[in-house]
């Protein structure tokens, strides 16, 4: 399909209904949290959570290296735990912000203090994380490595704090959180023969280990848990990880697993243009015949989520890498950024192909509150489910989206590389005859 008629059968009413639909702010949160003051009370019994569920963990990063870490359970719909795991399931789903918001009031954050390297910060000679398989340090691992939901009993100090933790950019938001006195397993649970492999051996590094579970089917969301539970790496190098970290560095070494097996591969032959739209937030994908090159441009608009002035101008920021990759970690993009050039690099690797791309990434207003990271990363990896637009040029291409984008095509090129070189490079990006 040709460029032009791929951007305008973007304009239909559909999209304009997506829109109406995401400016309905739910601001009922205070409603969910009193409905789980309801249900946390009954199913209390003395000072313990009794018949809970554990569908994952959370580990914070607040005074590290002795850190909050958390059991994160449904309360009062147990049954259902698994509808709580964040995972790609949700952009299925079609999950609003609400539905996100509504999940995460629902789940009690259990918690106790741990450090990173060993589960009692009363002493530095206790056994490392990677011997620790009781106590509340060895449940929330036991959690993390299960392949579904464990049943528990939690030991509470006091009653939950009830509110919402707004989230990061990269990290969901976190609802009510209680401190734990302790937690028991109910049930045996189910450890699949993969993370067994990856846990017995003491000298794999930790890269390696996320790599064979992802080529074995696991998808970054169940690595991310094992790793931040400290189940993953040499055991000396073992040890809690903060899921914030955690998140990134998943996306990170996967992609550049995934950046090495087509680093050979030949180029795609044509200028292509994928789109995406999802919880207030638009992608623009350009690909590009040539080696692998990747860039992320962020435009955030005023009263959106991290460019909170109304009156504000739009707020730009950008990442790259060449085809060696980067030296250093993304400031400015930060997760963002690896979780969309994953979303690009399992598409080339599906595919057999590499290409130059552009990521641009446009925050409406309508992205009222963040849902975390994993809304960049499934929304990339969906826009290639759809058709392309077909451009001659990536100078065409990038040209023909500068028009429907909330700032000028001269304002791109000063902030992105990949558009700045394109009246140096166009031999480079033509399509070949």
């Amino acid at each position: 399909m040709r460029l032009d008629d791929y951007i305008e059968d973007l304009e239909p009413d559909e999209e304009a209904e997506r829109r109406r639909l995401a400016k309905e702010k739910s601001y009922a949160i205070t409603d969910h949290l009193a409905d789980f003051e309801r249900k946390f009370d009954d199913a209390l019994s003395g000072d313990t959570l009794v018949g809970s569920t554990a569908p994952s963990i959370f580990v914070g990063r607040s005074n590290y290296p002795d850190i909050p870490v958390g059991l994160l359970s449904p309360v009062g719909d147990e049954d259902a735990a698994a509808e709580y795991v964040t995972d790609g399931d949700w952009y299925q789903q079609g999950y609003a912000i609400d539905d996100v918001l509504q999940r995460r009031t629902g789940l009690l954050n259990s918690s106790k203090r741990a450090n990173v390297d060993s589960p009692s910060i009363a002493s530095r000679m206790t056994p490392s994380v990677d011997d620790v398989w009781d106590g509340f340090v060895g449940v929330q691992r036991e959690v993390a490595i299960a392949d579904r939901p464990v049943d528990l009993e939690i030991g509470l100090d006091d009653k939950p704090d009830l509110g919402l933790d707004a989230g990061t950019d990269v990290a969901t938001p976190r609802g009510p959180r209680a401190n734990a006195s302790n937690a028991e397993l109910r049930e045996n649970p189910y450890v699949p023969r993969p993370v067994k492999k990856t846990l017995e051996d003491d000298d794999w590094q930790a890269q390696g280990a996320m790599t064979y579970l992802y080529r074995r089917g696991f998808d970054v969301y169940e690595i991310n848990s094992i790793l931040s539970a400290g189940a993953l790496g040499q055991t000396e190098q073992r040890r809690l990880v903060p899921t914030r970290w955690s998140i990134t560095a998943v996306d990170d070494t996967v992609g550049k697993f995934l950046r090495g097996r087509i680093r050979n591969a030949p180029s795609i032959d044509e200028v292509q243009v994928w789109a995406n739209e999802y919880v207030g937030n638009r992608y623009w994908i350009v690909l590009a015949p040539g080696n692998w090159e990747f860039e992320l441009v962020e435009m955030k608009a005023p009263g959106s989520i991290w460019n909170p002035d109304p009156e504000d101008n739009i707020w730009m920021a950008s990442a790259s890498e060449g085809y060696e990759g980067r030296s250093s970690y993304v400031e400015e993009t930060a997760g963002a950024y690896y979780a969309a050039r994953l979303g690009v690099l399992e598409h080339l690797e599906s595919i057999g192909r590499q290409a130059k791309c552009l990521v641009l990434r446009e925050v409406s207003d309508d992205y009222w509150a963040p849902v975390g990271v994993w809304q960049v990363r499934e929304s990339v990896r969906n826009a290639f489910e759809g058709e392309y637009g077909e451009a001659e040029t990536f100078h065409d291409a990038v040209s023909g989206v500068a028009s429907r984008l909330p700032v000028s095509y001269a304002r791109l090129r000063r902030k992105s590389e990949l558009a700045a070189g394109l009246q140096s490079n166009l031999s480079a990006f033509s399509t070949p005859d």
